[in-house]
């Protein structure tokens, strides 16, 4: 039989990204951590995990992480249809996610938090790039994502949910001060813009498109969809913005598009383990429901 106490462990470490914190969140000693995983080594003779900044999985710990979450999600599915299984209450257990932030901004947080207020989970939300959000599939630290990536990997399904539109937006002071020439390939090389963070290249997308070529930018990096709205208002850059998040600031022209009519859509999808329980199921439902509200069809 496998030992769950060493998958916990195996599981901790990859989600947590290090011995350290996954002791922390186990409440055993980093001790105890290692030598739970040098005996799951030992048993299936292979390494599981690649120790770093933050450690990762090997392709044989992925498949163990995937494993013991979705066993803990069926565990607690049985437990609901089977009171007598759990007498002192069915447990809450962890479903890890993926999702950009954007996503989590706008209409994704009202969704997962509807369900998770009525499902005996508990969510744990990573917030990374829309194009690298699979990776995290990958690395089996997260059952379910939201990506910008169509083709599913291995053992996950995947759906479309719509494109997010994003306006390249900018104060008029920003405006004024930075394109009073327009906007060609030498303006937002000078310009500074406005990143989420190193993996952000909506900006650069979108000139690429409108100049027909590869620019350097300036940026700014603010790790914050409301925060990145601020730094827009205030003048300091121009970015790319979700529509929903800036409508009321385009109606009252606090903010203005740099050039009209060039919205750039970013079509995301919705990727989880395919061998995953009901309760994913219902939360894949109801996050198509909320997309199909916030998103522009697929």
């Amino acid at each position: 039989m496998l030992d769950y106490a060493a998958l916990s462990a195996l599981a901790a470490v990859i989600r947590e990204g290090s011995f350290e914190r996954a002791a922390q969140a186990l409440f055993v000693t980093p001790s105890a951590v290692s030598q739970r995983i040098r005996s799951l080594e030992e048993r299936v003779g292979s390494a599981l995990v690649i120790r770093g900044q933050p450690c990762r999985a090997t392709d044989t710990g992925r498949r163990l992480c995937r494993h013991v979450d979705r066993v803990r999600l069926l565990e607690q599915e049985l437990q609901s249809a089977l009171p007598a299984l759990a007498p002192e209450g069915i447990t809450r257990v962890s479903l890890p996610i993926a999702v950009n932030a954007d996503s989590l901004a706008t209409g994704f947080a009202p969704a997962v938090a509807a369900y998770a207020a009525n499902a005996p989970v508990l969510v744990e939300l990573l917030v990374d790039d829309q194009d690298h959000t699979a990776e995290w599939l990958r690395s089996g630290a997260v059952l379910a994502a939201v990506t910008g990536t169509a083709r599913p990997p291995a053992g996950f399904n995947s759906r479309p949910l719509g494109a997010m539109r994003y306006i390249a937006a900018a104060s008029p002071e920003c405006v004024a001060r930075n394109f009073s020439g327009g906007v060609g390939a030498g303006s937002p090389a000078q310009a500074p813009s406005l990143v989420f963070n190193t993996k952000d290249d909506l900006q650069a997308r979108w000139v690429r498109r409108l100049c027909h070529r590869d620019v350097e930018l300036p940026r700014h990096a603010v790790p914050s969809p409301h925060a990145f709205v601020a730094a827009a208002l205030a003048g300091m850059g121009w970015g790319l913005h979700p529509q929903e998040l800036i409508a009321s600031q385009l109606r009252d022209r606090s903010l203005v598009e740099l050039v009209p009519e060039t919205p750039l859509d970013v079509p995301l999808y919705w990727q989880h383990a395919r061998a995953a329980s009901a309760m994913i199921e219902e939360l894949s439902r109801a996050l198509v429901a909320a997309a199909t509200r916030a998103l522009r069809p697929p």
